[in-house]
């Protein structure tokens, strides 16, 4: 017997690393070590003001209206100044303009906590810091996205884009209720002040990131820029195809807007929460069992399956009547969402020249941004028409089919393979000639 167990633990040693998060990134870039790091931080820190902002507005004038005001004065600045961030992330040094918009981040959230210790805290505070924070998010984002593949080999660039992922829903799941607590027993103040305190920790942690200058090929930021970022997506129908999907998927089967009026018909008011932590939980569980994603090479094929289930989880979800089946579809959407991100991202990240990196992730947050919000009036339009259950069902059937109707008119999407792609395997060659240049001369 005793023989027999050292056998079987080594056995299913293998099927368990199978499974769990590839952390190769982790231990070959102490870069995106500390990229990780203050990402998993600031994120926290993000939920206390994202859940504090909208209650303050809410105490102060009492209007739905008002607070609702908070999206629209976030989503123009995200959407103009992505795309300028693009530009600027691959003309400039890119470790510089995460630190500098990390610092601006840090000193809008001490504007919010002066404010919030004012005897009377003024309204123009929250609606100015919401836009021009929504600004410095979208400069920097890009140029995150962009350095993500200067600093992991090229071979671990999907293993990344789990543990990144992994990142964020850890902080969707956990942040928005660390957030409430605070909020609620400790007050608006202390929101702010460990939400400062968290970007200065971010910012020491990227400070020490390496110099990540412009490549010599990139162009000054400018329209023209823009333009040709553009025109170079456009010309890549893969791409084209990742972003085409993404903004169906979001615009005919996002939920969120709909969720409290379902938990009403539901008769379970007490779900609501459950039911918008149920998506972040569903991506969490793939990204903690995302070992096997960097076994698979037909990335396109995987983003429209995955797509086009999330549209069927999502109808499944419409169609319930009862309040369990719905958070167990609501689940399982969550998991093929994320699905379908980490394989855009390899995608993206492991065919992208490097000079024009900055700009197609401006265009990818383009479509990250509008996607959900058109599919919030999509879904609040047709529910008006029609019911909230035909909205919630119906737009999953639409998703589906419109996936499917886009895997055909996309056919070099759904042939795409990481091994075989001609701007793959060239991204590939690149990164191996520059490693072996800077490698340091055998003995």
């Amino acid at each position: 017997m005793t023989d027999d167990a050292p056998a079987t633990e080594s056995a299913a040693s293998p099927g368990l690393r199978s499974v769990l998060p590839d952390l190769s990134p982790w231990r070959v870039s102490a870069d995106f070590r500390r990229l990780w790091l203050a990402g998993l931080i600031t994120n926290f820190g993000s939920f206390l003001t994202f859940v504090a902002l909208p209650v303050q507005m809410k105490d102060l004038t009492g209007s739905a209206v008002a607070v609702g005001a908070i999206g629209a004065v976030e989503l123009v600045p995200m959407i103009v100044f992505g795309l300028y961030g693009g530009a600027l992330a691959d003309a400039l040094d890119k470790r510089r303009l995460i630190v500098h918009t990390e610092i601006g981040q840090g000193l809008l959230c001490a504007g919010l906590l002066v404010n919030a210790l004012l005897p009377r805290p003024a309204v123009w505070p929250l609606y100015a810091v919401a836009a021009l924070s929504s600004a410095l998010g979208a400069i920097q984002r890009p140029a995150l996205d962009s350095l993500v593949p200067r600093i992991v080999p090229h071979e671990h660039l999907p293993a990344a884009a789990s543990l990144n992922s992994l990142r964020w829903t850890v902080g969707g799941v956990a942040g928005p209720a660390l957030a409430g607590v605070v909020v609620a027993y400790a007050g608006l103040g202390w929101a702010y002040a460990v939400d400062l305190l968290t970007f200065a920790v971010s910012v020491a942690l990227v400070a020490g990131l390496a110099a990540s200058p412009a490549a010599h090929e990139a162009a000054r930021p400018s329209l023209r820029s823009i333009a040709e970022g553009a025109r170079y997506a456009w010309s890549r129908k893969e791409l084209l195809g990742t972003y085409a999907v993404d903004l169906a998927a979001m615009f005919f089967a996002m939920p969120l807007a709909l969720l409290p009026f379902l938990a009403d018909e539901l008769d379970a008011e007490w779900s609501l929460g459950l039911m918008y932590a149920a998506l972040p939980a569903g991506a969490l569980l793939v990204t903690l069992t995302s070992g096997w994603t960097s076994r698979v090479h037909r990335h396109g094929r995987m983003v429209v399956l995955a797509a086009a289930c999330w549209g069927l989880a999502m109808a499944a979800a419409g169609a319930a009547h009862d309040v369990w089946p719905v958070l167990a579809f609501l689940v399982l959407g969550g998991c093929f969402d994320m699905v379908s991100g980490i394989f855009r991202a390899a995608m993206w990240n492991q065919t992208i020249p490097d000079e024009l990196r900055g700009r197609l992730a401006g265009i990818e947050l383009l479509y990250y941004s509008a996607g959900p919000q058109l599919g919030q009036v999509r879904a609040g339009g047709m529910a008006a028409w029609t019911s909230v259950r035909t909205s919630i069902w119906a737009g999953g059937v639409l998703c589906a089919g419109a996936v499917g109707l886009l895997a055909l008119c996309l056919p070099k999407l759904m042939t795409y393979d990481v091994r075989t792609n001609e701007h793959a395997l060239r991204q590939r060659a690149l990164r191996e000639a520059g490693a072996t240049a800077s490698a340091p001369d055998a003995v």
